[in-house]
């Protein structure tokens, strides 16, 4: 429930969220500054960014308890559902599903999920709050369009009568299902019951999405962009393409999913697959490669944070960075052996307490999700726990 504005009230300004995930890990003697609090000296990593430095944090000792894993941890990385890969396993709901249930209805798209990949998939960080994974554009040509291109009058009244006859089969699919409830057992009855609570958030989407098709799409200034091949374009376009998203307020919520696997040309001074380079056993020569190849990611995050930083809000005096938290990271600490503790994390804007490097204990990690938590209180969302969480990260709210 949201208290209602008086005639003379204004509406609080939006705030935004971007969580960036690159899976393969982050060399971390060229990451983490040796020296804690506001006087740490700028790491290789860290360097793109020192005009930024007063605008982000880094925070080491971190991780989500019991993920365990590997590479299997990239679906828990805004979730922190335990041991991920396991039979058993079984997600929950992503970090930036449970803000939307908050503040997804205010924009066009409730969230976007994005993803950076060699090839066309569909695999991404966000999750239903039953542990569906919700499908990643991987496109930034059918972005673009999806988010600024309306069509003519026949192609809208298309769309929407697909989206009805969508919400005709969820109520033909639920009666049955009723039907089906009186003959189970209580374990099918549980199952049933999150079968249920992903018919209501895909019911609850078809309705947003029918209103907002009565609305114009925002207008924009910029031609639909190229699908690039290599990485360092790949990630210069999908950045400019969250950018436009978030300055025309289309979402609020968005994910980027960066699967390096498969990339290796067009970046200067690498020459060998990621994977490959990810399980470097101490080879000189792989490590120098690989630092090359997440350089050319922390330059394009710098390029991406800047432009925020440039862009005017709109609707205060603040810049579109100081209203968007952007956190950057990955599932694993140490990607040649696989090491889930200790991630990476970088947490730019969002008016936090920034300027310093926050050092937790290496060896008993704190969870990964009390940041979280910060993050989704400083979304003006009342919620005191989100997964894994026992209290909001010390040292971070201004």
């Amino acid at each position: 429930m949201h208290p209602k504005l008086g005639a003379k009230d204004k509406p609080p300004a939006p705030r935004r969220m971007v969580a960036i995930n690159t899976n393969l890990g982050i060399l971390s003697e060229h990451f983490y500054p040796e020296k804690s609090g506001s006087g740490y000296e700028l790491t290789p990593y860290l360097e793109p960014l020192k005009e930024l430095r007063d605008q982000f944090t880094i925070i080491s000792g971190c991780s989500h308890p019991d993920v365990t894993g590997g590479h299997s941890a990239e679906v828990s990385f805004l979730t922190a559902a335990p041991h991920p890969g396991t039979p058993s396993f079984r997600n929950s709901i992503s970090l930036d599903q449970f803000a939307a249930q908050h503040i997804g209805q205010y924009t066009r798209v409730p969230t976007l999920s994005l993803n950076v990949a060699k090839k066309k998939i569909s695999q991404s960080l966000s999750f239903t709050s039953s542990g569906v994974m919700i499908p990643a554009e991987n496109s930034p040509s059918t972005l673009f369009k999806t988010l600024f291109l309306s069509g003519n009058k026949e192609e809208i009244d298309r769309r929407i009568h697909e989206l009805r006859v969508g919400r005709s089969i969820l109520d033909t699919v639920a009666k049955r299902a009723t039907s089906l409830q009186q003959k189970l057992g209580q374990a099918d009855k549980e199952r049933l019951d999150q079968y249920y609570t992903s018919v209501r958030e895909v019911e609850r989407r078809l309705h947003i999405a029918e209103e907002w098709e009565h609305k114009p799409k925002p207008k924009v200034d910029t031609p639909i962009p190229k699908d690039q091949e290599y990485l360092p374009e790949k990630l210069t376009t999908i950045y400019d393409l969250i950018h436009l998203a978030l300055t025309t307020d289309s979402t609020r919520l968005v994910t980027l999913l960066i699967k390096l696997d498969g990339f290796s040309a067009h970046i200067p001074g690498v020459r060998t697959e990621s994977h490959n380079l990810s399980h470097h056993v101490g080879r000189k020569d792989k490590l120098v490669e690989l630092k090359n190849l997440e350089l050319a990611e922390f330059r394009a995050l710098s390029n991406f944070l800047t432009k925020l930083h440039q862009t005017p809000d709109g609707q205060n005096a603040n810049t579109l960075l100081e209203q968007t938290q952007v956190l950057y990271g990955s599932n694993l600490g140490n990607g040649n052996n696989h090491d889930t503790h200790n991630l990476p994390t970088l947490l730019a804007g969002g008016n936090h307490q920034h300027g310093q490097h926050l050092a937790f204990d290496r060896k008993s990690n704190t969870p990964l999700c009390n940041l979280y938590l910060n993050m989704l209180q400083q979304l003006r969302i009342p919620t005191d726990n989100f997964a894994s969480s026992t209290s909001t990260l010390t040292g971070l709210n201004s």
